[in-house]
């Protein structure tokens, strides 16, 4: 495995790491759909140690994968083995009692409650979890003086900030100066790791590392689902209504899964491999953190360590979906 160094810090993460929001089985957030299917904690756990085994050293978390239960898990599987391993959580989307999930003192709640969850001294990696500081910012401020006192105070190590949108990084950069930003990126849909995006330019000019989650497109990547195998997901699973996975758009992704495993293989270590290396062809990416529920899935996003993709083969997929 190799490691690469988040922005100007001095925290090294896997290349492949593990993402935790599955761990939190199913969920909902203030009515909506939050969670994951089919959670198993044994699994759960022979995957994570398998993972350390290869490797792996930073687990991503947030305060909302099923309000608390992941993290708790995670705590539970790791033991005392905690502080060997990079561990990122996050703040925004459970409010609480509070107006707003970033008030200050709410943030400083959650900081406190995520470390009790995970027993732990310190969260090294403590990322706000997306761009809505509420109504003309109301709550941006004082988010940001008190996310970086809890630095001061040694209770965080690396600060970031995951968002969804371009306009959401652009705003928010310049004033939080996160040394990492996380977002949805794999190769059917780059987002805001697309060339010359407002973004990428501001990773490269202020030396920030960019964590992707979703690398594998929650499984259309591998072939998982086609037009003939459509998914059926539970209630309380987030990706029920979500629209890249209909029969109509799994029909027009599937002469291009299919180019993918011609060229690759048709394992799922192969296109597991193809994937997430070519996200990790970006020098700004430090780490992709895959989701997993068992064994299985992690050896699929393992077995492509230290195997990077040619010039040829990245242009290969860059090009296959830009079609």
């Amino acid at each position: 495995m190799k490691y690469r160094k988040l922005g100007k810090s001095d925290v090294s993460v896997s290349e492949i790491s593990l993402g935790c929001w599955t761990m939190g089985g199913l969920n909902w957030v203030n009515g909506t759909p939050n969670g994951w299917a089919n959670v198993n904690e044994s699994e759960v756990a022979e995957a994570i140690n398998y993972a350390i085994d290869h490797g792996v050293n930073h687990f991503d978390n947030a305060d909302v994968y099923g309000n608390g239960r992941a993290e708790r898990m995670l705590a539970r599987i790791l033991g005392k083995r905690t502080n060997n391993f990079v561990i990122a959580t996050k703040i925004g989307w459970f409010p609480g009692t509070a107006e707003h999930a970033y008030e200050p003192k709410h943030i400083r709640h959650q900081c406190e409650q995520s470390l009790i969850n995970l027993k732990r001294d310190y969260i090294d990696l403590y990322y706000f979890h997306h761009g809505d500081f509420g109504e003309n910012d109301k709550y941006l401020d004082g988010a940001i003086e008190i996310m970086y006192k809890l630095r001061d105070e040694g209770k965080i190590r690396v600060i970031g900030q995951s968002a969804y949108k371009q306009e959401d990084f652009v705003k928010l950069i310049p004033k939080v100066k996160p040394d990492v930003l996380q977002s949805r990126s794999n190769a059917i849909d780059e987002g805001v790791l697309q060339d010359n995006s407002p973004t990428r330019l501001l990773m490269e000019k202020n030396n920030i590392s960019f964590v992707a989650f979703g690398p594998v497109a929650q499984g259309l990547l591998l072939g998982k689902y086609h037009q003939g195998n459509p998914p059926q997901f539970e209630a309380g699973d987030h990706r029920a209504n979500q629209e890249r996975f209909k029969t109509e758009n799994l029909a027009k992704l599937e002469p291009k899964i299919e180019k993918l495993k011609n060229k690759f293989g048709p394992s799922n270590q192969e296109l597991s491999r193809a994937a997430l290396q070519y996200l990790l062809y970006y020098k700004q990416v430090a780490s992709v953190i895959p989701g997993f529920r068992n064994l299985d899935q992690v050896k699929s996003n393992v077995s492509g360590t230290d195997n990077p993709l040619t010039d040829e083969e990245f242009n290969f997929i860059k090009n296959l979906f830009a079609e």
